[in-house]
């Protein structure tokens, strides 16, 4: 009779009597002191009113990978993404982040859990003593802002120029007058919905006069206020203070000073710059620096919109 072909497992199935990889005492006892040493620092942080910095998007992940993939198996990037994705919904529900910080932050985590992920699994390869050295060095970048390193340049500066098809004394009038809830135009503050002022209360000019802006509260509570002081005022150049805020965006920004100038820029037109200066609120810098820079310049546009400076 003639010899029936042998039987082979399909393509995408495993061996049938492949052997799986074992964990020895030195994946747990390294996963064990990385987990307990992650949530030490991490409970630290959360006690001091850190939670919001690199700890928790770049330190965080760091310990989550390390500890995933220093385990054996063959799906690690899959075991990463699962526990990131539960840790990043756990963050929003817990820490009150909400969904903006969570997308914001969602890129930077995903970044560095798989890279971390990849990193690890690659000099363990070749030495599991470079894979355990290579876990502190993994996490400095975490330590930002967390109270146990330090914060890199968290005075940050925007500035917007718009010319407008008014003439100065116009566009100072419309100053005056104050501005006034808008539409939204900025793509990225409306997909990543962005609190804006939602009402404006104030009356003045003059040096010591207030301007209240207003923000509507969210599932989380109040939306609070922000009230800005007038510093100097003189012609073309306005410039306040705050001296108080209470808003929502006060877990992300803290707003220091704001400077606003307006001269001719040619027949009928008028050239309009606002420069504003805050403290960046999340960390690490190098993401979160550029990030609120670039969020922020969109809602200073919109600023000059509730202006009808357009």
């Amino acid at each position: 009779m003639p010899e029936q072909d042998e039987a082979k497992p399909e393509p995408d199935q495993p061996e049938p009597h492949e052997p799986q990889p074992e964990r020895t005492i030195a994946n747990w006892v390294l996963a064990g002191l990385i987990t307990a040493f992650g949530l030490v620092v991490f409970t630290v942080a959360v006690r001091d009113g850190h939670a919001d910095s690199a700890l928790l998007f770049v330190a965080l992940p760091v310990i989550l990978a390390a500890a995933l993939a220093l385990t054996p198996g063959r799906t690690s990037h899959g075991r990463v993404f699962s526990v990131t994705t539960i840790a990043l919904l756990l963050a929003a529900v817990a820490l009150h982040e909400g969904a903006i910080c969570v997308v914001l932050a969602a890129p930077l985590v995903y970044a560095v859990a798989h890279g971390s992920t990849a990193f690890i699994r690659l000099v363990r390869r070749s030495s599991r003593t470079y894979a355990v050295i290579a876990v502190p060095l993994l996490l400095l970048p975490g330590l930002e802002g967390s109270g146990i390193g330090p914060r890199i340049d968290p005075g940050q500066f925007v500035e917007v120029t718009r010319v407008v098809n008014l003439p100065p004394d116009e566009v100072a009038g419309r100053i005056a007058a104050g501005p006034r809830p808008a539409a939204i135009r900025s793509a990225a503050l409306r997909l990543l919905g962005v609190p804006t002022p939602g009402q404006v209360v104030g009356d003045g000019l003059a040096p010591g006069d207030r301007w209240v802006f207003g923000y509507h509260g969210s599932a989380h509570g109040p939306g609070g206020h922000l009230l800005a002081e007038v510093e100097v005022s003189e012609p073309g150049h306005l410039s306040f203070r705050f001296v108080e805020d209470t808003s929502i965006t006060g877990r992300w920004l803290t707003w220091r000073h704001a400077d606003l100038r307006w001269q001719p820029a040619g027949s009928n037109r008028t050239q309009i710059r606002v420069a504003v200066r805050y403290e960046r609120g999340l960390d690490p810098s190098w993401y979160f620096g550029p990030l609120q820079n670039a969020l922020l310049g969109e809602g200073v546009e919109h600023l000059l919109d509730m202006m009808t400076l357009r």
